[in-house]
């Protein structure tokens, strides 16, 4: 079993960057997929972006493309997610979450298609 722990959120000015982590506990962590995803309020969750087990496969959503990066260190259990260009429309709660398998699959942007889930870290870009 995962467990999952993000942080690195807080108070940005728009324009500015963030860098989000996400510390991962268990055995299986380099073994599967992994997402971010973010809830404004009064919002539903929303996908952000994936990436597979082996950092072969990255996918966006199209409001964040070119200005987030994920990626991940298998041997320090961590997924990031490098956040640049910020916009106010970024505020959110982002939450990691990990997926039952390796690939990203077809259904990466689907929150019901990962099983395990951190508990948020706080994002709020001023203007």
């Amino acid at each position: 079993q995962v467990q999952l722990v993000e942080s690195g959120g807080g108070l940005v000015q728009a324009g500015g960057s963030l860098r989000l982590s996400c510390a991962a506990s268990g055995r299986t962590f380099s073994s599967r997929a992994m997402g971010w995803f973010r809830q404004a309020p009064g919002k539903e969750r929303e996908f952000v972006a994936g990436i597979s087990w082996n950092s072969s496969n990255s996918p966006y959503s199209n409001s964040v493309k070119g200005r987030f990066t994920i990626s991940r260190d298998n041997a320090k259990n961590t997924v990031y997610l490098q956040m640049n260009s910020l916009k106010p429309e970024d505020t959110a709660v982002y939450y990691c979450a990990a997926r039952p398998g390796a690939y990203i699959g077809s259904a990466y942007s689907e929150y019901s298609s990962y099983d395990t889930w951190g508990q948020g870290t706080q994002v709020t870009v001023s203007s």
